[in-house]
């Protein structure tokens, strides 16, 4: 069979199929009438030849550097594309991560190993003049108002260690936390232990803080606050799909003047003791949409369904105990019975709190906090004050100032286990 002919090619020879711009003439436009006289053979009496069937010789490789080789399969990337915001960047020639707690606190890192000067250096109270906070009180405080002003011996010493109390327990949080009071033995100051750290994080942190009754046996935590509504855990199930903003969710709490809010319990046992290990997860996961912080009170028994719930939820507890023997030998037991059920990191990251401690009394506090200490992240001692031990609803402003700077110290500790 004969091949048919390909119609003559009346544009040119082959080479004018090389890219054009590589020579050193520039390559005729059409927009250039006598470029594009000179392009054609035939107007200069050459002949027209045939195009052949030869390849088309390549083009010269272009000069620079190699392309980007593409990444290895896996990586999800198409070629050229930049790698993606949690890469590793190369800093003075160190492959460092950011860490995501540390980008929360606004940390940063020293231009280079000559200085340890940041950014965050530069503060009103380092770098403005008249800036510096004035004394709170003491013969410091008295200086500062009898000069006007002028001298200002700065701040005591525990009231900088005060501050750093503070700074501590307003760390940053990302998305929710869930906090679980717990101890095995009643009357020890649960309860109490769960508002106060409410009370402590809603006053100085700006994110939303509430407290949920998980006693199944009569809980007490929604008669501490001030009552705005009868609605409680079991009416917050029920509309539970009828709860999709924070303003619905405003109506089932109680809220205090720190700004603290409350889920109450129902005070009919046949009510609260109905409710079980997924009720209380439905809670929670309710919950955790509309806040920051979650404190969680919990009943007396650890094999309880409802407080099962809550410890598969929780990410800290905080272990409470009297000054008393029993008081401590059942928070012990309680921490043994975690470690040997799953719940080994909590008890890792826990906070031990030694509630109502008094000045006298035959129980060496020291050797139960030595004891803790050893279990726990940190052990924090609260005295006893006679506004908490009334049961009523809590006025902050009327505790001891040992005793909120004692809930201060608690406050500290758990809000460093929110990066652990």
């Amino acid at each position: 069979m004969s091949q048919q002919q390909r119609p003559t090619w009346t544009g040119g020879s082959d080479e004018a199929l090389v890219p054009l711009g590589r020579g050193g003439e520039p390559a005729p436009t059409d927009h250039d009438p006598a470029a594009r006289e000179r392009s054609r053979p035939g107007d200069r009496g050459e002949p027209r030849e045939q195009p052949s069937r030869r390849p088309v010789p390549e083009a010269p490789p272009p000069e620079g550097p190699p392309p980007e080789s593409p990444p290895p399969p896996g990586d999800g990337r198409a070629p050229g594309q930049p790698p993606p915001p949690n890469a590793r960047d190369l800093v003075d020639g160190r492959a460092e991560r950011s860490d995501r707690a540390d980008r929360l606190a606004g940390v940063t890192s020293p231009a280079n190993g000559r200085s340890t000067a940041t950014a965050a250096d530069f503060t009103a109270e380092r770098y403005l003049r008249g800036q510096a906070a004035p004394p709170r009180d003491g013969w410091r405080r008295f200086v500062y108002w009898l000069t006007g002003g002028r001298i200002n011996f700065g701040p005591s010493p525990a009231e900088l260690a005060e501050r750093q109390l503070v700074a501590r327990a307003k760390a940053p949080v990302g998305g929710c936390r869930s906090i679980a009071v717990i101890s095995r033995k009643g009357g020890v100051g649960k309860t109490t232990t769960t508002l106060m750290l409410g009370h402590t994080f809603a006053s100085l942190r700006g994110d939303r803080v509430v407290a949920l009754d998980g006693n199944p046996d009569a809980g007490s935590l929604g008669y501490r606050v001030r009552r705005e509504t009868a609605a409680t855990v079991t009416n917050l199930l029920a509309d539970e799909q009828d709860i999709i903003r924070y303003a619905d969710i405003r109506s089932y709490t109680n809220q205090a003047p720190t700004r603290l809010e409350v889920v109450a319990a129902d005070d009919d046992p046949r009510i609260t003791t109905a409710l079980g290990e997924e009720d209380y997860r439905r809670a929670i996961g309710l919950l955790e949409r509309h806040y920051n912080l979650i404190l969680l009170d919990t009943g007396t028994g650890v094999l309880e369904s409802a407080t099962k719930g809550i410890l598969q939820l929780a990410e800290q507890i905080v272990v409470v105990m009297s000054p008393s023997l029993d008081s401590a030998r059942a928070a012990s037991s309680t921490l043994d019975w975690l470690n040997e059920n799953g719940h080994s990191e909590l008890v890792r990251n826990a906070v031990a709190v030694v509630n109502a401690v008094r000045e006298e009394g035959l129980v060496e506090v020291d050797k139960i906090k030595e004891h803790f200490q050893g279990r726990c992240r940190a052990v924090v001692q609260v005295p006893w004050d006679p506004h908490l031990s009334a049961g009523a609803e809590t006025q902050v402003e009327r505790l001891r100032p040992v005793t909120r700077r004692a809930y201060l110290e608690v406050a500290a500790a758990v809000a460093d286990g929110f990066t652990a």
